[in-house]
């Protein structure tokens, strides 16, 4: 199966936030692309970014890696949402969880909950 081409579509949140939104494969070709970009949000004033995964199809370990080099290189926090059990295994088995703010959605329960 071919890979999927990396598209990343920026944009600008609340006051010092930016939303990078990954769609296709985030690998040894693509990972670079990830870094500039999060580069060029954090150039262009964006101290807090947002990385939304839930369009990544394929992360392998140059992505792993491109979500460590962003966070330590970074004057904000990082944030990574979306992300589904695959790549959340991942994250888990490589202890990367512990050091990446991971936002889940919250549970089916929770939401009833919120919402009565």
């Amino acid at each position: 199966m071919p890979s999927q081409l990396l598209s990343i579509e920026v944009t600008r949140l609340d006051a010092g936030g930016a939303r990078l939104r990954l769609t296709g494969d985030l690998d040894f070709d693509s990972a670079p692309e990830l870094i500039a970009a999060a580069a060029q949000a954090r150039a262009d004033g964006h101290r807090e970014l947002l990385i939304d995964v839930a369009g990544v199809a394929l992360c392998d370990s140059s992505g792993l890696s491109a979500f460590v080099v962003i966070g330590r290189g970074s004057a904000g926090p990082v944030r990574l949402t979306g992300v589904n059990p695959q790549l959340q295994h991942l994250l888990d088995r490589t202890g990367l969880a512990e050091l990446l703010a991971v936002e889940h959605p919250p549970a089916v329960g929770d939401e009833a909950r919120e919402a009565g």
